[in-house]
């Protein structure tokens, strides 16, 4: 089985994405765990995740409506690939009010 952890960093600010609320969800859409983001920007979920489909939820519009910032993202969902021959998957994002980009961590 594998872990799965996210990095969100507020590329604006250049510091990390606190209190950022990000949910994990598997193919079916069925909640695994949700949370929030530390105060370095970090979640790491406690669910042990088999071979499939997941998807990261980050919860952008009411992050951003709270620090009083305009966005396009809704939301951002990051559908990833999970081999459970992998022990441990760390998801980053890049955040800003108007991209995003990502990438798999070590």
């Amino acid at each position: 089985m594998t872990t799965c952890s996210t990095h969100v960093l507020d590329a604006v600010a250049g510091r990390p994405a606190v209190g950022l609320d990000v949910t994990l969800l598997d193919a079916e859409g069925t909640v695994l765990e949700s949370r929030r983001t530390d105060d370095d920007g970090r979640v790491r979920w406690a669910a042990t995740l088999a071979t499939g489909t997941y998807v990261l939820r980050y919860a952008t519009a009411a992050w951003f409506a709270a620090a009083g910032v305009a966005t396009v993202h809704a939301a951002v969902h990051l559908e990833v690939l999970v081999d459970d021959a992998e022990p441990h998957y760390h998801l980053a994002l890049l955040l800003s009010p108007f991209a995003c980009t990502t990438y798999r961590g070590s």
